[in-house]
């Protein structure tokens, strides 16, 4: 789908991640002018890759998690995702190691799930079907609450958000939730621990999202082969075969006011007019560096500064001599006290036993590594920047820590075998990602931070912006983005009368029904 350029409304784009991309292929299609403009030299923004001396890293995501969302973006541009994008489903899902050796192999197979919790706790095995339908019914009552946005108090009140109330159950945590189908706290870790998708612990972590557990379940989990970094450098490819610009290492140094309406974007290269402007870099750092705190009512660098981020990540990209087919490609490996691991992180601390995601993808993809060798992708969730910990003086301490884990989950100590590697911590989110204090997943997503009181979609303390991204209504989570640059999408085409206004599914109007 080519669009020509027009004398159509002018949309700046402020960063080419996710929901940025997304944005920008949606707007076009509805006949906007749109310009995309990066601080970085590739766009992904934290779906991007890092290649090295052969081997090709995922920075950020590597679950791809409810590919519908995306593929209603690719077919409102004319386009077919599974044409732009391959894609394999995983399964076993993952695995799931606790530190008493008990292997957890997570299917989408709902006998042999039932056997492996059996493995864990007989009687909970009992359950596992009906918790996957309970939560099927929740998600479903639930996706239209995703899909639209929340402007203000009375959108609490619409119907679709009464009728899903119910299954929400607000009151309760996601681990006390999961009480109601399983007694052993491993049962319930196994089924809870996605919450650090969102960057939260099960423990504080509205009940609510157990249902991310059934978009895995109920949809699967699926690996782009090249990693979830190709998401993203196929929206970039279609959104400038339609007509988009993408303005890559431009960071933008101001935006331009009149009043507290946003009419430009400028960088180093030049400035950039627009009738609209999409945020969707980091929203505390791009607020607080990008937008005096004069023209902000709701959200004052103060308020920001007082609200709750996520967790950070400590990060290993290892390029390994040799193979590992045993280990499976996603590996979770808990800690032995996941409490006292929650704990740590919530102070803002490194865990002293933490609990270490390994990805494996070189056994799927043989594109990942160079033959006869491994991509080797370990994170491991830590406090963000608010605990005070010098991460300068830690790393080198810490990476050897979380190599002797890895050697415990491999079966072998895997530091002869590094070819290449790239180390990133709390502070490297900071300084090199623009992440605001090293929250590597944003915003938290407690009760007083999400829907109205998120920062909006249409931005509240400033006329003419947008948002998309992880610090936007929905949150984080690449489903969640795709379905922010929807809505985001909607209500600058709305607001421009564009004149093919032409975004996919979930309008306004349906959403409201």
């Amino acid at each position: 789908m080519m669009l020509q350029k027009t004398d159509h409304k002018r949309v700046v784009i402020v960063g080419a991640g996710p929901g940025g991309l997304a944005t920008a292929m949606l707007l076009r299609a509805a006949g906007a002018d749109v310009t995309v403009i990066e601080r970085a030299d590739r766009v992904g923004g934290r779906t991007a890759a890092i290649e090295q001396d052969g081997f090709t890293f995922d920075v950020g995501p590597t679950f791809f998690l409810y590919p519908e969302s995306l593929e209603a973006i690719f077919a409102a541009c004319g386009r077919h995702l599974w044409d732009e994008v391959e894609l394999t489903r995983l399964d076993p899902m993952y695995r799931l190691q606790f530190d008493d050796g008990v292997r957890f192999e997570a299917t989408a197979d709902v006998d042999a799930l039932a056997e492996q919790v059996a493995v864990i706790d007989k009687d909970d095995a009992r359950n596992v079907r009906a918790y996957l339908d309970a939560n099927r019914a929740k998600f479903d009552s639930f996706l239209p609450i995703l899909r639209r946005p929340f402007l203000g108090l009375r959108d609490i009140l619409r119907g679709d958000m009464l009728r899903a109330l119910p299954n929400l159950r607000p009151w309760s945590g996601v681990d006390a939730d999961l009480g109601r189908w399983f007694k052993n706290p491993d049962v319930r870790l196994a089924f809870s621990f996605q919450s650090k998708y969102l960057g939260m612990s099960p423990f504080k972590c509205p009940s609510l999202f157990t249902i991310l557990a059934h978009v895995e379940y109920g949809f699967g989990v699926w690996h782009p082969t090249g990693g979830c970094n190709q998401l993203t450098r196929a929206m970039a490819r279609v959104a400038t075969e339609m007509g988009v610009e993408i303005r890559l290492s431009e960071p933008v140094t101001a935006l331009s006011f009149e009043g507290r309406r946003v009419t430009g974007a400028t960088t180093d290269h030049g400035h950039y007019p627009c009738d609209a402007l999409v945020m969707n870099a980091d929203f505390a750092q791009a607020m607080r560096t990008l937008v005096p705190d004069n023209l902000r009512r709701r959200w004052t660098d103060a308020k920001i500064e007082a609200k709750q981020y996520s967790c950070s990540t400590f990060m290993l990209y290892l390029g390994l001599e040799g193979e590992f087919p045993d280990m499976h490609h996603h590996t979770i490996y808990m800690s032995s006290d996941y409490a006292e691991n929650v704990r740590e992180i919530d102070a803002g601390l490194a865990p002293e036993e933490p609990t270490i995601y390994v990805q494996n993808g070189s056994v799927t993809d043989p594109t990942l590594a160079p033959e006869g060798h491994t991509a080797l992708y370990v994170l491991v969730p830590v406090g963000n920047l608010t605990g005070g910990v010098d991460w300068q003086a830690l790393a080198p301490a810490y990476r050897e820590k979380i190599l002797d884990r890895v050697a415990r989950l491999t079966g072998r100590d895997v530091r002869p075998l590094i070819r290449t590697e790239v180390m990133f911590t709390p502070e490297d989110w900071q300084a090199q990602a623009a992440v605001f204090r090293g929250a590597t997943f944003n915003l938290a997503h407690n009760l007083g931070q999400m829907l109205h009181l998120r920062p909006r979609n249409r931005f509240e303390d400033l006329d003419g912006v947008y948002l998309t991204g992880g610090g936007t209504h929905p949150g984080s989570g690449l489903p969640t983005i795709f379905e922010s640059a929807k809505i985001a999408s909607t209500l600058v085409a709305e607001d421009l009368n564009l004149p093919e206004a032409d975004v996919p599914a979930h309008t306004l109007t349906e959403a409201a029904e």
